[in-house]
């Protein structure tokens, strides 16, 4: 059976999240009912990570096996109209066939993620759902110098969901930068995998920080304490984006 990698970008807004769920409709579910709407076929994707009700997309990878040969641009339109017409807010980019050893999740280099922070006193119109709006002033260069007490290889206990299923709390955070462009805040991590609600718990440890409420060594301490009260708020779901995902194959 054929096997195809799909770059998918969504709005999630409107979803419970990535994986297929009984109390709502899922990312996954939209996906596969477009392929089941063009092929007649139960396709059961597989995505590079899951992403929570709220979280936007703009590069996650999934794969399917098809039981015949597609021309890659023509099932990537073909797919595209399925989802238009059942008013998904999900799109594929583009579509390529790939060896059957190429799985979207396992053979994954590296995930990017963003966050968007819009900081001003003004409420959210065009970019509601689409950030996280902070009205006190941020000072995105001691948020900075927090992050970079989290880069690196550690026990992220203190950053992860009390609901994580991950067997290990340690991950290699190769890259937390945080910018800043008018109004704009951007928080940008970098990392093999990431664990439950990880960058959220970044972006709401961040905020203090930003706010005057927390120093770098705090974020450090709270690192070290290996305890999830020691973390900051979490961030809401809509400031985050899943960008990239690097494969051998892109290095």
């Amino acid at each position: 059976m054929p096997r195809f990698r799909m770059t998918v970008e969504y709005h999630g807004t409107a979803y419970v999240g990535w994986q297929r769920q009984e109390n709502g409709h899922s990312v996954q579910a939209a996906l596969e009912g477009a392929i089941h709407g063009l092929t007649g076929e139960s396709v059961v994707i597989r995505g590079a990570g899951r992403t929570d009700s709220g979280v936007h997309a703009l590069g996650q990878v999934i794969h399917a096996d098809f039981s015949r040969t597609w021309v890659p641009h023509k099932l990537r339109n073909a797919l595209n109209a399925h989802l238009a017409m059942a008013n998904e807010r999900v799109a594929v980019l583009d579509v390529a066939q790939v060896s059957d050893d190429f799985d979207a999740r396992f053979s994954a280099l590296r995930r990017h993620y963003l966050y968007r922070i819009i900081n001003r006193p003004a409420r959210l119109a065009v970019e509601a759902d689409r950030a996280w709006w902070v009205p006190k002033v941020l000072d995105h260069e001691l948020m900075h110098a927090a992050a970079q007490q989290l880069v690196g290889h550690h026990d992220f206990t203190t950053f992860r969901s009390a609901h994580c299923q991950a067997k290990n709390p340690v991950r290699t955070l190769d890259r937390l930068d945080v910018t800043r462009v008018g109004d704009l805040i951007e928080i940008r991590a970098s990392a093999q995998s990431f664990l439950h609600n990880q960058i959220r718990s970044f972006a709401g440890t961040l905020k203090l920080a930003g706010e005057g409420k927390m120093s770098p060594d705090d974020v450090r301490a709270a690192l070290e304490a290996r305890d999830r009260s020691a973390c900051g708020p979490v961030a809401p779901p809509e400031g985050l984006y899943f960008m990239q995902v690097d494969y051998p194959d892109q290095t």
